[in-house]
Parts: C-alpha cells; structure tokens; sequence
C-alpha cells in the first residue's frame, strides 16, 4: 500500500504492523510483525507481556479495557505502533528493514559508556561502578532490592524509568511490599531509600529525575533494642560451658560485646593485629588496629581488661576463628544454657515464610551476631563520653548513635539532669 500527497505523486509504501503472542507462558511476550509487500517482513518480542487469556490475537489488544492496567498497556502499544511507523518512514530509504533493524529499534544497541534511564538497568550500572568502594553485604542488598523491583515491574506490567520515581511510584511500590509479598514496614522503607540512592546518583550523572523525589520520605516502625545487660554477661562469663565450641563461641561474644564492631570485623582479630602504645599514666594501653569490611574505615579500638583476661586464658590468642552462621547458632544456645529465657519483645525470621515477624519470643531466640556491637554502646552510654562511643562503633552522627541505641532526645536530656542534681 502506498500513501499519495494532495497532488497525487507517490511518496512512500505503508506497512501493516500486527501484534501478537505465540506462547501459552503466563505471561507471555507481546510480539510485532512489520510487513510491506514481499521483501519486508519483521518479526520481534516487544518489552510488552500479558497473560494469555487477557489477550484478543484477533483484536491485537487486550480484551479487558475497563481495567486501568490493560488500558494502560494498549495506549503503549498505540504509542509503539505510531512510533514504529515513524521510523520505518525515516530508515526505508537508507538501511535494510529486517528483524535485526526491529529488533534494535525496540531495544537500541547501548553505546560502551552511555548511562541507562531504566530504573533496573540502573542498579547494574552503579554496582559495575561502585563495586569496589562499597561493601559486599551492601552490594548483596543492592542486589535483593534490584530483584525485587522486577518482581514489582512484573506485577505491574510497567517498567520503570528513574524519572517515574514518585509520590505515585511510592505507594503503589508500598502496598506490593506490605501486602503483596508480605515485607515488615522497616524492610519496604530500606528497599526505597536503596532506590533514592540509585536515583540520587543517576541525577548526578545527567538523568532526568521527578521534582518529586527529594519529597519522597520512609519512616520505620520503632523496634525493640535487643543487647546483653553487664549483669547477663556477668552470668554468661561464670557459666560453665563444657562443649568446646560454645565456650568458643561464648568468648567471642564476651569480646564484642566489649569492642562494639560488626561480626565481619571482630571475627579477624588475631594476637598479631594487637599493638600497645603507652598513656600518659605511664600504662601501656593494648589497642587493634583494622579496617571496617562495611565502610572501609581505618579503626583502632582499645582491648580492656576484660578482653585481656579472655586472650589470657587462651594463652594470648582469640578464640577459634568460626563462620558467621556458626556464630550465630552457638551464642544462642549459650544464652539458653545460661537461662536468658524470659519473654521480651522482638522480631525475628520466621524460617517457613522467610520474613521477619514480630511478637514476645524467649530472649536467647533474639540474641544474634549484631547484639555486641548494641550491647556496647547502650551498656557505656553515659559512662563513656559519647564522642568516644561514636569513634568505637564508627556512628558518623550523635542523631543516628542515638537512634540505633534507641534512645529518645527525652532520655537524653534526663541523663543531662543527673549532672546537675
């Protein structure tokens, strides 16, 4: 078929553009053919899909239009087919028209270094980017955040563009975490400030971003703070443990919950990393030196004596060197030998449904690696300047010291009472 101008001279031939599924997947992708005569015929999968019961072959459009979603998808598909005839127009004359020139044209070969305005696509250009200055449980999250969000995409049928990051963005990504996959609150606003980030950096490099995104605000649901008191690690340390891997176990516990780092770091120690400088009391003061696996930070952290009566009684060296998992599992069952079975108030994984649940739960159940790093910082809050608390945990800000030892600005200012009572 050919179009004609006013004054009936020929301009260029008009091809038929058809779309259509050819699988019984759920979902199944959307294809389009392009045909003009006998010497053209393109064939490609669009990045559109539909479950095939939705969709009419014969119509070429969903069949259920007074749904917003299906709706949604035909104006695209409208879109597609106008902008596809636009460029067949433009490239006739000049290429080839094959399924490889289709085929481009739905998904435009990336030139080496161009930068991606698809939030997903995204993800893999900043981690291909930041990979070496970010730590790898942070890019693991990075990671889990970027699968879910195809999982998102897929349930909406949408893919998402960093500028479509808004207040709309939000809350439809809110309610797919809350109800349909049955994500805590806490863990819905981690995933969206990964995204913020994602979209942060892309704006810095160019992309377009909504105006909306600065606005875009989370609040976590207040949990409850678990760390060990002086006196359950006073009962923890005289317990008499005879299998050798909890005593183990129970010491390295004793040494975080006095050292305040993340089990990544302390679990490295060695005698070897132990040096002594002398104070001005004349002392000599054990310190470690080591780098931060999460931050990369260069820390020195002081052993005190009741670390030092730990290295003593294993001859000068740490405990046995275990993996994290490991860890994990001992220190609980130590907590239970030792009697911390009162009910508290907590969160942990259940491990049928994979998601973390809150409830009352015996509190050796809730001891985990992390409960060191907290018990340090909430057991010397107030007998350690809080400066030197936040140089020991590696906290950049009094705010979020605070926070994470779950203190309000009311306690604080009770505690600044006690001074001057």
């Amino acid at each position: 078929m050919w179009t004609k101008n006013g004054l009936n001279s020929y301009l260029c031939p008009m091809p038929t553009i058809k779309f259509y599924i050819q699988s019984d997947k759920k979902p199944a992708g959307i294809y389009v053919r392009l045909r003009e005569g006998r010497n053209i015929d393109a064939k490609a999968k669009t990045n559109y899909a539909i479950n095939p019961v939705d969709w009419n072959n014969k119509k070429q459009k969903p069949t259920n239009l007074n749904d917003e979603a299906f709706k949604k998808l035909e104006e695209k598909l409208i879109d597609f087919k106008s902008n596809l005839l636009k460029h067949y127009n433009n490239s006739v004359d000049s290429c080839q028209i094959d399924s490889l020139w289709l085929k481009n044209f739905i998904n435009p070969p990336k030139e080496e270094d161009s930068i991606p305005n698809k939030l997903v696509e995204y993800f893999d250009y900043y981690l291909l980017h930041r990979k070496s200055v970010i730590a790898k449980s942070s890019y693991t999250k990075y990671v889990v955040v970027k699968h879910l969000l195809e999982r998102f995409q897929k349930e909406m049928k949408t893919e998402y563009f960093i500028k479509d990051v808004t207040a709309d963005f939000k809350l439809k990504f809110e309610n797919y975490c809350l109800h349909s996959v049955n994500y805590s609150r806490n863990t819905f606003a981690r995933a969206f400030r990964f995204i913020k980030t994602i979209c942060y950096d892309a704006r810095n490099n160019g992309v377009e971003t909504h105006h909306q995104l600065n606005r875009l605000t989370t609040k976590n649901e207040k949990v409850e703070k678990i760390f060990l008191t002086f006196e359950e690690l006073d009962q923890i340390q005289k317990k008499e443990l005879t299998a050798e891997h909890l005593d183990n176990a129970r010491d390295w516990l004793l040494i975080s919950c006095e050292v305040g780092q993340r089990v990544s770091d302390f679990l490295q120690f060695t005698k070897e990393m132990i040096r002594y400088e002398v104070a001005k009391s004349g002392v000599k003061v054990p310190l470690i030196d080591f780098t931060q696996v999460k931050t990369q930070k260069i820390m020195t952290v002081v052993l005190n004596k009741k670390v030092i009566a730990i290295l003593e009684k294993r001859g000068g060296e740490f405990p046995r060197k275990l993996s994290s998992q490991n860890y994990n599992q001992h220190i609980k069952e130590v907590c239970e030998i030792v009697g911390l079975t009162q009910k508290i108030k907590g969160s942990k994984i259940n491990l049928e449904t994979n998601r973390k649940e809150s409830g009352l739960f015996p509190k050796f159940e809730l001891v985990t690696s992390h409960i060191g790093r907290r018990s340090f910082a909430t057991n010397y809050y107030g007998k350690i300047p809080t400066s030197l608390l936040m140089n020991a945990t590696g906290h950049t800000t009094e705010q979020m010291f605070l926070e994470y030892i779950g203190k309000t600005e009311t306690e604080k200012a009770k505690q600044l009472a006690e001074y001057f009572a």
